[in-house]
């Protein structure tokens, strides 16, 4: 009888029975608890001043916030979770509650997710960006600026995870064909960062570049009546947008200066890739053209017509012409990110109507009374650190109710309270779980974890003090007064 080795050697637990059932069932326990706290602080008369129905929506935002802090449930779930509870706590009417599903905002990204998915799925994506670097990357330095560029200018009209898992076997393709090794280059360092800013600044951009700027509108639409068009958002947004990305690329430089002399070997496999596809195919054509008259309707028909409306008729176009199918549509949309919306929007609707979030200022006010300038500054930092550890959308969800209701009692322009939580929300620069682009970048393996924060903590704080100075120096000039 031969002894075949084991390839894991087996580990023997020997802590006592009842230490590992309590190690293996901790997921239940803490939710069992969670259960329990908010079951006890329903049963509480609710203070002076707030309504039984404010009193419980505010239970259940702090008992959605520690879900969605803990990952114990997935973001989406919590979110459905959140807006089944109104209806069955007497918060709201279950008409009113799963009316939010109908929301522009949940109709939009789903139309931008069809868009980005067409973009990736036919090629034209891959293509544009291979033309791109072959083109303007002659030399090491241009070659990871038009990373970094490349990266922005397709994170204005794609989301910017999409960009960053599109982008990333691209950069791999010349990190290998360069031959550069793990933990010892620099340069290919410098690419996955120019990859990972890149798509982190171009993502605030627009409306296309992540779920957080229509989730924050759609909260302000149906908080104020207010909207922004997607040429109001890009010229406020651009005030930051267009600095960093003067001041990013000359940082990723001092923090990964470049140990490699040429790139011909790079460019030389790039060019075989663009002559192996050939020329641009029918589907990329249509794509191209619907993209271009989609941007264009935004900026020029958007306010009149809806930003929703048009995503939409922008999807059937590309149905019609057969460039994409339903099934590889189902592959790309997050499926989870639009469930989410209607919940979250919902659940900030509560918090609003009910009368919660107006106590919660009220109560805040008392305490504190800071100018309003120092509101913005206060919401937008908390807002930019917390975005390093949870879902950008989670981030907007908390903090939306709080801040429109802060806005009104302070005077301060809803517009403006929106954008410093929604921009913020986007710069996570620091930590792999903040943003997937990050996380793309560590995991390449040619990354440190501390030369990730170091250069991400730099450049987090620099983002964070050109707000201020855009808030209050620049967006006054375009009708933006805090």
């Amino acid at each position: 009888m031969v002894n075949l080795p084991l390839e894991k050697p087996l580990k023997i637990d020997n802590r006592p029975l009842w230490m590992i059932v309590l190690d293996r069932t901790l997921h239940y326990q803490v939710l069992a608890g969670l259960v329990l706290v908010c079951g006890v602080l329903l049963q509480f008369s609710p203070p002076s001043g707030l309504s039984q129905a404010g009193y419980r929506s505010l239970v259940l935002f702090g008992g959605t916030i520690v879900l969605w802090i803990s990952g114990l449930i997935p973001i989406a779930i919590t979110a459905l979770l959140s807006m089944v509870m109104l209806p069955l706590l007497g918060i709201m009417n279950a008409k009113s509650t799963y009316a939010q599903f109908g929301n522009e905002a949940v109709f939009f990204i789903l139309g931008a997710f069809i868009l980005a998915a067409a973009m990736t799925g036919s090629g034209l994506s891959a293509r544009l960006a291979r033309a791109m670097l072959s083109r303007f990357g002659r030399t090491p330095r241009t070659l990871a600026l038009t990373v970094f560029l490349l990266c922005t200018a397709l994170s204005y009209c794609m989301s910017e995870h999409a960009v960053a898992a599109m982008m990333f076997p691209v950069v791999s393709e010349i990190v290998a064909s360069l031959g550069l090794e793990r933990g010892k280059s620099r340069y290919a360092g410098l690419l996955f960062m120019s990859l990972a800013w890149g798509c982190i600044i171009g993502g605030i951009a627009t409306f296309l570049g992540g779920a957080r700027a229509p989730l924050a509108v759609g909260i302000l639409r149906e908080s104020t009546g207010l909207h922004f068009s997607f040429l109001e958002w890009m010229t406020a947004s651009s005030m930051i947008v267009l600095p960093l990305l003067l001041i990013g690329f000359p940082l990723l430089l001092r923090f990964f200066p470049q140990d490699v002399s040429s790139v011909d070997s790079g460019l030389r496999y790039l060019n075989r890739k663009r002559l192996e596809v050939g020329k641009m195919s029918f589907n990329e054509i249509i794509v191209a053209l619907v993209m271009v008259v989609t941007i264009l309707s935004w900026m020029t028909l958007g306010e009149k017509t809806g930003l929703a409306a048009i995503a939409i008729l922008a999807s059937v176009a590309l149905f019609v012409f057969r460039v994409v199918t339903w099934e590889s549509i189902e592959e790309y949309v997050n499926w989870g990110i639009i469930l989410m919306y209607g919940g979250t929007i919902a659940l900030a609707s509560a918090l609003e109507k009910s009368g919660a979030a107006l106590w919660v200022v009220k109560k805040m006010l008392q305490v504190f009374t800071p100018s309003p300038f120092v509101v913005i500054a206060v919401i937008s930092f908390v807002a930019i650190i917390l975005t390093e550890c949870i879902s950008h959308a989670a981030v907007v969800a908390i903090f939306m109710p709080i801040g429109l209701t802060l806005a009104a009692s302070m005077g301060i322009d809803p517009k403006v309270m929106t954008l410093s939580i929604a921009l913020p929300a986007g710069l996570a620069y620091c930590l792999p779980m903040g943003t997937p682009a990050t996380a793309i970048a560590y995991g390449s393996g040619y990354l440190k974890s501390k030369e990730i924060m170091l250069s991400g903590t730099m450049i987090m704080l620099i983002s964070w003090l050109l707000f201020l100075f855009s808030a209050y120096f620049v967006w006054p000039l375009i009708g933006l007064k805090i």
